[in-house]
This record gives structure tokens, C-alpha cells and sequence, in this order.
């Protein structure tokens, strides 16, 4: 299903002032998630559900959901690429089939629509895969009815935060959430839109921005890397026999 990426009545921002504007405010992602985690321990009741999206958030969710003592989902979401780079989009494709395309961008940059849908077609696949990898199947129904927070290790354009978030309204969450460790302003303002809260240590803005400048150590999450947390939280979680 496609979906327009708007929004309606503002939410809440909940940052920190003296983290405004910084770099290197974060050791790495686990540093990140305990600090989002402390933001949040008021904010959310008992029975919330940390929604990471993978590969980068899932450390920062997986402390975070640690710290908290909530659940974690992995909440697979993934970019469309340009044709000629791996790491900028034009749009995102959800779990759950929800597919959000910037069309203006898509004008402004002359791409065809035989191309979009040949880029379409393989985020669809890539989602698919990954989706099954981590066990994706059944999530609308494990988010319905629960307070979600969506976590990433960042936020800069917002294209692949979005979607995960349209994608997580259709399931009929109680309440909706956003948890990030890092954010451009205007990505924030545009994320709150749809949202109830928005939680983001490091606000920042200007004409440039990179997630990875927020952490003096920035390395990519592999998925492998990704399961293991998942799988690591998830055997916290087991009761003792």
C-alpha cells in the first residue's frame, strides 16, 4: 500500500538542552540507548513495546529495552536507493508492504518510472528477506493495542523513520512514540506531525547533517550483528526455570 508522507496534529518534543547543536555527544549506540533510556523512563508505561528498526537501531532499542525492562521488535524497514548510490533514498518500503515515495525528489532528480519501480521491486524483495530473517511475520498483531516506541540510531531526511511509522499506525498502536538518539531539526519538526511524543537527546540543525557525526564511534551494523542483540535480549527476558 503507498502511502503520502504527511502528517497531521503536532506531538510532543522532549530533547536535551545541553546536547542542542553538539557532536560527539555519544560513545556509541549503547551509550545512546542508555541516555534515551533515562529520557523515557517516565514517558512510557510498563506494558510499551521497543520497535527498532535494523540494522543501526537495534543496539540502540536493544539497551534502551534492557534498561527499561520492555519488549523489543525488530521493525524491518528498508530505503530505496538512488540507482547510482547505496547510502541516499527517495523513499522507504515497510514490513508490512507500506511503500512511501518523495515524488517531488523523484522529479527534481529526472528518474523514470520505469526505474523507480525496477528500485520498487527490489527494496520489496530486500524487505521481504529481511522481514522473514528476523522474524517480522505477525508484528501488526504483537503492536496492536500497545504503546510502540520506534527506534533508530538517528534521524536525517526521515523517509525510512516515516514509513516504519505509517507502517506501525496501520497496526492500531494505543500510542505511538519515537525514540531517536539524533535529529536534524526540520526532520524532527516533520516526524512530529505523527507522532504523540518524540524523543531526541541531540537536536541539531544547518545546512549539512550526518547521523554518524552525534558518536565518536561509528561503525555499520551488519544484520548478523543485529540478531545477536536480538536474540541476546530476548534470552534476558526468559523466565528462570
Amino acid at each position: 500500500m503507498a502511502v503520502p508522507l504527511s502528517g497531521g496534529v503536532s506531538g510532543r518534543l522532549v530533547d536535551r538542552p545541553d546536547l542542542r547543536g553538539r557532536v560527539g555527544v555519544f560513545a556509541d549506540r549503547v551509550h545512546a540507548g542508555r541516555v534515551l533510556a533515562e529520557m523515557l523512563e517516565t514517558e512510557i508505561s510498563p506494558d510499551a513495546v521497543v520497535a527498532a528498526i535494523p540494522a543501526g537501531g537495534v543496539p540502540v532499542g536493544a539497551t534502551l529495552a534492557s534498561a527499561l525492562g520492555v519488549g523489543l521488535e525488530p521493525l524491518v524497514v528498508s530505503k530505496v536507493t538512488f540507482p547510482w548510490t547505496t547510502e541516499a533514498g527517495y523513499g522507504a518500503v515497510a514490513f508490512d508492504g507500506t511503500i512511501c515515495i518523495d515524488r517531488s525528489l523523484v522529479e527534481r532528480v529526472g528518474l523514470s518510472e520505469e526505474q523507480v519501480q525496477r528500485d520498487l521491486a527490489a527494496t520489496v524483495e530486500k524487505v521481504r528477506r529481511r522481514a522473514a530473517r528476523f522474524g517480522a511475520e505477525g508484528l501488526a498483531d504483537r503492536l496492536r493495542d500497545r504503546e510502540v516506541v520506534v527506534v533508530d540510531d538517528g534521524l536525517a531526511s526521515g523517509v525510512t523513520l516515516r514509513t516504519a511509522l505509517a507502517a506501525v499506525r496501520h497496526a492500531r498502536p494505543r500510542r505511538l512514540l519515537v525514540a531517536v538518539p539524533s535529529a536534524h531539526d526540520v526532520s524532527a519538526d516533520r516526524v512530529l506531525s505523527e507522532v504523540d511524543t518524540l524523543v531526541c537527546a541531540n537536536l541539531r540543525s544547518g545546512p549539512s547533517f550526518a547521523v554518524a557525526d552525534a558518536y565518536r564511534r561509528w561503525t555499520d551494523v551488519s544484520e548478523e550483528e543485529a540478531l545477536a542483540w536480538i536474540r541476546r535480549l530476548r534470552q534476558e527476558e526468559k523466565p528462570e526455570p
